[in-house]
């Protein structure tokens, strides 16, 4: 199994600049994991992977290493008993749907992954780029998705595109604008994650939260915060859980 974080920082308008590094968290020993509601469920015996596709909110931008979602996320599952690697994440910033799939060709792991998450497509709204070429592109990622998932969907989530026109970036620009063809581009993502009976997560209104509540935004003025990252999580974790028990 390949894992480990693989991320190729690029500069964009959308982005910041400079090559990222993320320090690898070790799992925290855990004595009695909570199981509530789950018993008739054992936490697998096994060492867990995960895969994290998208753009820079999968990074992180604009935060640390701890608080990027994919790694709060696997220290919300090791403190849960989950024994993982640390996630392998395939992202970075200002990539479109078609820059993942790019990136996806040149990707053939060692073997399948426990869970596999999909957060894109920002870029390809803020480039201009067509809901048609969208629709067709978010779909083969999603079809990528599941094979890395070993063909079952139960393993693969899907999270909404955050709102950044109520950022102080997004302000400067056009935020009602942002706002509706956000909500185009997740109407596809959800229809498309929804038809293959995948679970979808839609964060983009705790995004807009950060219209009257700065701490949800990072220091960039652009990005998600690891406080907004944080609340993500809060309806993610329970899911994931969940599906992780065997």
């Amino acid at each position: 199994m390949i894992h480990g974080f693989i991320f190729v920082a690029s500069l964009t308008i959308f982005s910041g600049c400079g090559e990222d590094e993320i320090r690898v968290i070790p799992p925290p020993a855990v004595q009695n994991p909570d199981t509530t509601g789950t018993d008739s469920l054992t936490i697998p015996d096994r060492t867990l992977t995960y895969l994290a596709l998208g753009d820079s909110y999968t990074i992180g931008t604009g935060v640390s290493a701890e608080e990027r979602f994919p790694v709060q996320l696997f220290n919300r599952l090791t403190d849960a008993g989950f024994a993982m690697l640390t996630p392998h994440v395939i992202a970075t910033n200002g990539w479109t749907t078609g820059n993942l799939i790019n990136a996806t060709n040149n990707f053939a792991p060692d073997s399948t992954f426990d869970l596999v998450s999909l957060l894109i497509g920002v870029n390809n709204q803020f480039q201009g780029r067509s809901i048609e070429e969208y629709t067709n592109e978010f779909d083969q990622l999603l079809r990528k998705a599941i094979t890395y998932a070993g063909d079952d969907t139960s393993q693969v989530f899907v999270i909404s595109i955050p709102d950044y026109g109520v950022t102080p970036f997004g302000q400067s620009m056009n935020p009602a604008e942002i706002a509706q063809e956000i909500d185009a581009f997740n109407g596809v993502n959800q229809s498309i994650t929804e038809a293959y009976g995948i679970s979808y997560f839609y964060i983009t209104d705790i995004s807009r939260q950060a219209a009257t509540n700065p701490a949800l935004i990072a220091g960039d003025n652009l990005h998600p915060s690891g406080v907004q990252y944080s609340q993500w999580l809060d309806i993610i974790e329970e899911v994931i859980i969940q599906k992780l028990y065997e």
